[in-house]
């Protein structure tokens, strides 16, 4: 009788886990592709918990290998209705939301959040990092743009002792390209729990979002788009 064979282990991966839409739709894409994935996610000092509580509830549901959540304060720096008392835009129409750069941007935070994956990856030993940055159905970010990411991914190379040693590091952003129907349909085909999800950006205490935000209008277009409800509450749907 032969004896078990070696069990391969999956390569690890760290992904960055919001608890929106998008990052929990990148998870499942990540598990579907074979990959361990090391769930990231940040207590930045944003208005609310709530994301923070759908990123553990997507991370348990779609089973990543570990859910880190990580301590920084930005709202040392203010800048951005996320973190400061600067009103959140709402009603905006399409053409206005990808105007400018909005009220929403907090400065530098998918850079900051890359350098702690970047180092987390490190530890692990894993040569992939997912992020769930989209080019299309966005909000004017610039660290959402296809040549921030690739940027990124030739200074990882060139700052890490893994990049330097020869194992070469990815940023992976399967996103960026996809509508916001395009992110809902691939992971509704992955088995995305949508009604777990936080993607508002002015969430009422009770945890309904306002309906009325950038983000709120964006991801109700997309589910429009499709043709079904969107299953979180919402306090208004405009």
């Amino acid at each position: 009788m032969q004896g078990n064979k070696d069990v391969i282990e999956k390569p690890r991966a760290v992904v960055l886990l919001s608890g929106g839409l998008d990052s929990s739709t990148l998870l499942a894409i990540v598990k579907s592709e074979d990959f361990e994935p090391y769930a990231l996610s940040f207590r930045y000092g944003q208005r609310h918990d709530i994301e923070i509580e759908a990123a553990r509830r997507i991370a348990k549901a779609l089973g990543a290998a570990r859910h880190t959540i990580v301590d920084i304060d930005l709202r040392m720096f203010g800048g951005s209705a996320l973190t400061d008392a600067i009103p959140v835009p709402k009603g905006r129409g399409a053409d206005e939301i990808s105007r400018d750069i909005p009220v929403t941007y907090v400065p530098a935070r998918n850079t900051i959040f890359l350098s702690f994956a970047l180092a987390w990856a490190e530890v692990l030993g894993a040569a992939d990092i997912f992020i769930g940055v989209n080019a299309l159905d966005y909000s004017g970010y610039p660290d959402c743009r296809p040549e921030y990411i690739d940027a990124y991914e030739r200074m990882a190379n060139l700052a890490t002792k893994a990049g330097v040693e020869g194992k070469r590091l990815k940023i992976h952003a399967p996103l960026i390209r996809l509508s916001k129907a395009g992110i809902i349909k691939k992971g509704l085909e992955l088995g995305v729990d949508y009604s777990l999800t936080s993607t508002c950006y002015d969430p009422h205490p009770d945890g309904k979002a306002c309906g009325a935000c950038d983000a709120c209008l964006l991801r109700l277009k997309g589910f429009r788009e499709l043709g079904i409800p969107d299953p979180v509450d919402y306090v208004r749907k405009d």
